[in-house]
């Protein structure tokens, strides 16, 4: 009986071994290519594209497009590796090799933010026509949710698409536009009808270059400075109803669940820029004295850094907790959330804790934890304020005031 019951249970088990090994290899491989392609492509450029407040999207996603990275979860009929959602997370930490904030927010925002609903919910033909190019690199991709006076409060939206035939006309604006500078489509978030606000709202494929879509301006921002974050204003904007992504009206819905991997996908690729602020703190105080010791010997500075050091291993378990969870299908907004509000303010104690240890040298534009330090403001504001967090574990966890 035990070697009936070998023989029927070693062909699995070994096809699971060897899928295992394979994809395994296959990641180490991806993330040797994508350390080359930082090392070479991106890396050296940073601090260019810094200063003009932008970097080249077209020409560093095709780059990215050619070696599959901005299509890891996606299916493999659209160009994706099809692969599930922890490989994508995997990149955006590898990702937080390259040295600055906007690079890796900007390739997000095309792999993980932007086309998630396109590929679930999608037509056939909106996909082949945004997905595809998008995965490819041909295509830079927007995400239009939040406007001048709807942030993180979705749901109070303005922008209007009023259906005429078979054409929706949209009227409104789009504020903190990431890459909306240079995007070829956007996907936009609009209220299609008049009924209740989580019930009326849908998500569209938007070409940047219709007529009556207007780039009103690149933001000046004090820190992920080689993104372009655009204000953008949509006058009687005609776009074909067939543009709608998945049922109208299921708009907010499905951006909510755009969501859950933003906010993985954030908290993730901030998790190797803490590390190399760690590190980089470590060498320079080691270096520099104080008092005739190195400024790392004193017992306050060595033991804050192991302190900081135990809160980024502990976020990352947070992660990896909850990205197991989501990829069985598991809703994982509540862990989502609390992994994005700790990442928020675990950037920000950690930033100001190394910057004091830099002196005089982390107040300069000159050294990555400066940089680290306006860049990561962002991760306590974007993709849902801390404050929005809070409320959304509080209801998660029935806490909140019954009416």
């Amino acid at each position: 009986q035990a070697s009936v019951l070998t023989t029927k249970l070693l062909p699995p088990l070994l096809h699971t071994m060897l899928t295992f090994i394979s994809l395994s290899i296959i990641f180490l491989l991806m993330r040797l290519l994508l350390f080359q392609i930082i090392d070479q492509e991106i890396n050296p450029h940073v601090d260019k594209w810094e200063e003009e407040g932008m970097f080249p999207a077209h020409k560093i996603f095709k780059v990215l497009g050619n070696a599959g990275f901005l299509g890891v979860s996606k299916p493999v009929e659209y160009g994706g590796l099809g692969l599930d959602f922890s490989y994508s997370l995997a990149v955006a930490e590898e990702l937080g090799n390259i040295d600055c904030g906007g690079i890796p927010m900007a390739i997000g925002v095309q792999s993980d933010m932007a086309t998630p609903a396109l590929a679930r919910f999608g037509s056939d033909e909106l996909k082949k026509e945004f997905l595809q190019p998008s995965i490819a690199g041909d295509l830079v991709a927007c995400l239009g949710v939040s406007e001048v006076g709807a942030g993180s409060d979705v749901a109070s939206i303005k922008t209007k698409a009023v259906r005429d035939g078979d054409e929706y006309v949209i009227t409104g604006g789009k504020m903190w536009t990431t890459s909306g500078a240079q995007a070829d489509w956007m996907c936009l978030l609009a209220n299609t009808s008049e009924g209740l606000p989580h019930k009326n709202k849908s998500l569209i494929c938007l070409p940047m270059n219709l007529p009556g879509v207007h780039v009103a301006r690149k933001i000046d921002k004090i820190g992920m400075k080689s993104s372009d974050t655009a204000e953008v204003f949509f006058d009687d904007v005609r776009v074909p109803c067939k543009n709608v992504i998945g049922q109208e009206g299921m708009g907010f819905t499905y951006q909510m669940l755009q969501f859950q991997e933003e906010r993985l996908w954030g908290v993730a690729n901030i998790l190797t820029m803490m590390e190399r602020v760690i590190q980089e703190t470590i060498g320079y105080t080691r270096q520099r004295k104080i008092f005739g010791l190195p400024v790392l010997y004193h017992q306050t500075v060595h033991f804050r850094l192991a302190e900081l050091q135990t809160e980024v291993e502990l976020l990352r378990a947070l992660l990896h907790q909850a990205t197991a969870l989501y990829i069985r299908g598991n809703d994982v907004t509540k862990m989502a959330s609390m992994a994005k509000l700790k990442a928020g303010r675990l950037a920000r104690e950690l930033g100001d804790s190394c910057l004091q240890y830099w002196g005089g040298m982390g107040f300069t534009s000159d050294v990555l934890v400066s940089r680290f330090y306006r860049d990561s403001r962002l991760m306590s504001i974007g993709a849902g304020a801390d404050e929005v967090m809070l409320s959304i574990i509080c209801k998660y966890m029935d806490t909140l005031p019954r009416k």
